[in-house]
């Protein structure tokens, strides 16, 4: 009877235990992550495949996505129905607070693209453990790809959440980059969350990113986030435009056609 009871006794506490384990809940900035990753590199490798050899592409632009889940969605849904969009870019904040979650759920919603994306580092994925996840999920903060004749150069330019003790935008990643770029590529798009005179830009060295920037090979434009509105701004007034994408919350998004060495431009509304 009593070898009984204890029997009852133990396998009622493992059953306990084993519920415990299932209410566990990790911290929120936990690094431990499931599911795909190194999302950019396997990306841009794509999007060079399929576009290569071709003078014209199209691309959509979305930034700032954050908290808008459901609106992050219908982009997706909207991008998916059209077909004559080779890749997406995304210009940063992911998420709103750096939080492990946020970040996999905004993954899992631009997995549902049907074509190649990429996601820029904002600001706000700078807080807690989110420069880590962003790295693990996405990759280097600065990185390149090239589709068709255009190279893109996608930078970290998020100064300030680092109190301005590393170097962003990080000039020497720039220079090497312009050192080996592709003798086929006529054209180049820089892309980032932050522009420059912004509050998050080392506003320092702001006229010099502009200067080095324009050492690329045809520097058509330069695109961005951050501001949660659309405008369209030439910063510096030497013909330069910095197109800045409205947030997931605005319902819209932009689409450039690159045909030779012109552009053009639309927004989408969702």
């Amino acid at each position: 009877m009593i070898q009984h009871l204890l029997k009852d006794g133990i396998l009622a506490i493992c059953c306990s235990l084993m519920v415990a384990c299932d209410m566990i809940d990790y911290h929120p900035y936990d690094t431990k992550i499931d599911g795909v990753h190194n999302i950019n590199q396997q990306n841009c490798e794509r999007i060079k495949q399929q576009c290569a050899n071709r003078s014209s592409i199209k691309f959509a632009v979305i930034s700032d996505t954050q908290r808008w889940y459901d609106e992050t969605k219908d982009a997706v849904s909207s991008i998916n129905n059209r077909t004559d969009i080779d890749f997406v870019i995304h210009c940063g904040d992911i998420s709103d607070f750096g939080v492990t979650k946020e970040f996999t759920l905004q993954r899992d919603i631009l997995q549902k693209l049907r074509i190649p994306y990429v996601v820029i580092l904002g600001n706000h994925d700078c807080l807690g453990t989110g420069g880590d996840t962003f790295r693990y999920i996405f990759g280097n903060p600065n990185f390149t790809f090239d589709a068709g004749k255009t190279h893109f150069v996608c930078l970290n330019t998020n100064a300030f959440e680092y109190d301005y003790s590393t170097a962003i935008p990080d000039f020497t990643f720039i220079r090497d980059d312009q050192s080996c770029i592709s003798s086929h590529i006529t054209n180049t798009i820089v892309a980032m969350h932050a522009m420059p005179h912004s509050d998050q830009f080392n506003n320092n060295v702001a006229d010099v990113f502009e200067y080095e920037i324009s050492k690329y090979p045809q520097l058509l434009f330069c695109l961005c986030g951050h501001g949660h509105h659309r405008t369209v701004n030439d910063i510096f007034g030497d013909g330069m435009n910095y197109f800045e994408c409205g947030s997931a919350k605005t319902r819209e998004y932009l689409i450039f056609t690159i045909k030779g060495g012109n552009y053009d431009y639309e927004v989408v509304r969702y």
